[in-house]
C-alpha cells in the first residue's frame, strides 16, 4: 500500500526547507531589534479557548476548527490561529507580573478545515507578533511597522497594506446595530453565509468577496460614524506615526477582519500576484480579549503573517548579525514622539534591538524597567533635554551617564557599539 499525507496536509521538503529557515531567521532578527521574545503554545487548547476568544459566530469556530474528543471526553482542539493561546498562556502563567508590557513573538503550524487552494493549506504556518499591556497608539504603530519591516527585509515588494478602525467596545456595537438596520429586508439578496452572519457576525458581511454582497454593502452606514473622541484620537495618531515612519498604507471602510475579539485598530496585508487568495498577513488591536478569557484589564495588539504565502512573494537572501540592547526612555509627549523615531533610525542605522517604552511612567520606573530587560545602553529624553539639544546616555553597566548633542547621537552610539 502507497501511503500519502493528509489532504491539505503537506511536507516541507528538504530543497524547500534552507528558505522557510531563511524567513525564520530573519523574522527572528526583526522581532529581537524591538525587544520581542518567543513564545511556544502547544497545538492541542481546550476547545473554549477559541469558542470563547475567537467567537461562536465566526467561520473559524463554526466551520473550520478541528475539535475532537479525547479519551476522558474534554474538547479540544488543533489551534487554528496564535492570538488566543498566547492570552491563555499570559494569564496563566501570570506574565503581567514578569512586564507590564509582554513583547512576544511566535513560529508554528496552525490548522483549519478548508478548501486547499495554493498558499492555503488544512495545515499551514504563521509568524506572529503580540504586544500585550499598552492601550496606546504607538504601540499600534510599533506592531504596523514591524510587519511592515518584516516583508521588506524578507524581499516582499508591492504590498498594500489597507488600515481600519472598528471603534472601541461600545463604537462596535453601535455600528453593528446600524448595519443590521441597514441590511434589513436586504437578506434575500445576499449569501448563504451573509443571510446568517447578520445575526451572529454582522460585520463580516462587509468583507465578503460575493459581487452582490459587495453591490449591496457598497452603500451601507462608514462605521467612522460611530467613533467616540476617544477612538477618533487614537486612530489620527496612529496614520500621523505611520506617515511619519513612512509606512504606505490606505485606509479601508469595509476591513474588519473576521474575529470577534478585534476592536479599534485592524490591518490587513496583500499582493496582487497571489491571485484571488492575495492575503498575506492581517493583525489588529483585541483590547477586550485578555478580561474576556479571565485575565487583567490591559490593551493588546497583533498580527499574524502566512508563511506559505509570504514564501509565494520572497525573493531575496537574508544574513544574521550579532547585536546588544538599547532602549528609548522618554518623559512627556514631545520626548515620547521624539524618541519613538529615534528608536526607528537606531534600528535603521545598525539592526540591533532597540525597546521604546510606551507608557507615561516617572524616569524610576522606566529605568527599572529597562533594567528588567537587560538593556546595555539607556538614552533619556525630557523637555530639558529637548530644549538644550541633547540626550542623556546611560551605560546600565557601568551607571555612568553623560550628555550626548542630538545631532551626533547615531555617531556616538556607532563608537559604543564598537565597545560592547
Amino acid at each position: 500500500m502507497k501511503y500519502t499525507s493528509v489532504r491539505g496536509m503537506d511536507d516541507i521538503l528538504p530543497q524547500h526547507s534552507s528558505t522557510w529557515q531563511e524567513i525564520e531567521s530573519k523574522a527572528r532578527e526583526i522581532f529581537s531589534s524591538y525587544g520581542y521574545n518567543e513564545i511556544r503554545t502547544p497545538i492541542l487548547e481546550k476547545t473554549e479557548v477559541f469558542s470563547r476568544g475567537i467567537g461562536e459566530g465566526t467561520d473559524i469556530v463554526s466551520k473550520e476548527m478541528y475539535t475532537f474528543q479525547d479519551r476522558k471526553g474534554r474538547s479540544l482542539t488543533l489551534r487554528p490561529e496564535g492570538t488566543a493561546p498566547i492570552v491563555r498562556s499570559y494569564i496563566q502563567n501570570s506574565l503581567s507580573q514578569i512586564s507590564l508590557d509582554m513583547r512576544l513573538f511566535y513560529i508554528g503550524p496552525m490548522f483549519r478545515s478548508e478548501r486547499p487552494q495554493k498558499g492555503r493549506s488544512r495545515q499551514f504556518h504563521q509568524i506572529g507578533s503580540e504586544l500585550i499591556g499598552p492601550d496606546s497608539p504607538y504601540a499600534d504603530a510599533e506592531i504596523i511597522i514591524q510587519m511592515n519591516k518584516l516583508l521588506k527585509e524578507v524581499g516582499i515588494q508591492d504590498f498594500d497594506m489597507q488600515i481600519n478602525s472598528l471603534g472601541c467596545k461600545k463604537d462596535k456595537e453601535m455600528f453593528s446595530q446600524k448595519l443590521k438596520s441597514y441590511l434589513k429586508g436586504k437578506e434575500n439578496g445576499l449569501c448563504e453565509d451573509c443571510s446568517r452572519r447578520i445575526d451572529k457576525n454582522v460585520l463580516r458581511v462587509l468583507d465578503c468577496k460575493n459581487d452582490k454582497c459587495k453591490e449591496i454593502v457598497e452603500n451601507a452606514p462608514d462605521v467612522s460614524s460611530c467613533y467616540c473622541q476617544e477612538c477618533v484620537s487614537h486612530f489620527e495618531t496612529m496614520q500621523k506615526l505611520l506617515n511619519k515612519m513612512e509606512v504606505k498604507f490606505r485606509i479601508n471602510k469595509k476591513l474588519v477582519r473576521g474575529l470577534d475579539y478585534y476592536t479599534k485598530t485592524v490591518f490587513e496585508v496583500s499582493h496582487k500576484g497571489l491571485g484571488s487568495q492575495d492575503a498575506i498577513g492581517a493583525g489588529g488591536r483585541y483590547n477586550n480579549l485578555v478580561k474576556d478569557l479571565g485575565g487583567p484589564d490591559v490593551g493588546a495588539v497583533g498580527y499574524a503573517i502566512g508563511m506559505e504565502r509570504m514564501l509565494l512573494a520572497v525573493v531575496k537572501d537574508m544574513h544574521k548579525k550579532n547585536k546588544k540592547k538599547i532602549s528609548l526612555i522618554s518623559l512627556g509627549d514631545k520626548a515620547k514622539a521624539q524618541a519613538f523615531q529615534l528608536a526607528e533610525d537606531i534600528r535603521d542605522a545598525f539592526n540591533i534591538p532597540v525597546l521604546c517604552d510606551l507608557r507615561d511612567g516617572s524616569l524610576k520606573t522606566q529605568l527599572r524597567n529597562a533594567d528588567k530587560q537587560n538593556v546595555d545602553l539607556v538614552l533619556i529624553i525630557g523637555e530639558n533635554e529637548i530644549e538644550k539639544g541633547i540626550i542623556l546616555v546611560r551605560d546600565m553597566n557601568s551607571k555612568q551617564q553623560i550628555e550626548v548633542p542630538v545631532d551626533i547621537i547615531l555617531d556616538d552610539i556607532k563608537q559604543r557599539i564598537t565597545e560592547f
